[in-house]
């Protein structure tokens, strides 16, 4: 026999039920209600504007300059520009590998950069501006006080000078660092024909192409030479040291061995 409730007694059950769902509603609006006003709030107050940047990786350019670049502004809303246009904007720039930027802190803007390396430098208008790893060339004037790298001279052809510093990037820091000037000297047999100047008094004679494969081998080659002898070690087809007294011996008696290169850079 099924047991009959009576519906005075289910009154008090269906009030509290009816009163919770109606707390609940309320809480939920009054929750909504106050995150409105934070909102307003925050957004009207000096915590939701950019009032520091933080500059990371930067060597050859200032914070300044990249905190400019950005075109980000203290005072301007945290949330008032992409990060990724910001990091698309600063990679533009020649001297720029990569870009990050990142909201940090309240208040805090944070650019990291990765700078290309510079492989060298070219002298023109009496002045030097350096050349990266990527292969382009700085619109502004080198100012440090040292060229931590070698001059390329002739290498006006974007193409060939791409070559050399993919070249020069292969290198060991070891020979790298002897690296004094490389001239660019075009023949019709070989448009790759290099001659390279080193801190130590000797040249070397090669190719772009192979330059770093056989310039690598560079304190081998000088182990094998006697102390002391300066000379040339052409590198074009295999590996031959000429000493300068014995060059310039045999140009002094007309021998047409000579390389015509030697002509051509001492105009």
């Amino acid at each position: 026999m099924e047991k009959i409730i009576d519906i005075e007694d289910r009154i008090p059950t269906l009030r509290e039920r009816r009163k919770k769902r109606t707390n609940r509603k309320f809480t939920i609006l009054l929750f909504l209600f106050l995150m409105i006003i934070v909102s307003i709030l925050y957004f009207q107050s000096s915590y939701s504007k950019i009032q520091s940047f933080v500059v990371q990786g930067e060597a050859i350019e200032s914070e300044a300059f990249y905190e400019q670049l950005s075109t980000l502004k203290k005072g301007q809303s945290m949330w008032d520009f992409r990060a990724s246009k910001i990091e698309q904007l600063i990679a533009n720039e020649t001297i720029v590998q990569k870009a990050d930027v990142k909201r940090t802190g309240l208040t805090e803007v944070t650019i990291s950069i990765t700078e290309w390396k510079t492989k060298g430098f070219v002298f023109e208008n009496d002045t030097y501006y350096a050349i990266f790893e990527n292969g382009e060339q700085m619109d502004k004037p080198w100012n440090e006080p040292t060229l931590e790298g070698p001059i390329l001279i002739g290498f006006e052809n974007k193409k060939t000078r791409k070559k050399m510093v993919h070249e020069l990037s292969d290198l060991h820091t070891e020979v790298y660092s002897l690296l004094s000037e490389i001239y660019c000297i075009p023949s019709k047999a070989d448009p790759y024909k290099i001659k390279v100047f080193l801190n130590d008094g000797n040249e070397v004679r090669a190719v772009i192409p192979s330059f770093a494969d056989k310039f690598n081998y560079y304190p081998s080659i000088l182990a094998q030479i006697t102390p002391d002898v300066k000379g040339v070690i052409d590198l074009e087809v295999g590996s031959y040291f000429q000493t300068y007294e014995e060059m310039y011996q045999q140009q002094e008696e007309g021998d047409p061995k000579v390389d015509e290169s030697d002509q051509a850079t001492s105009e």
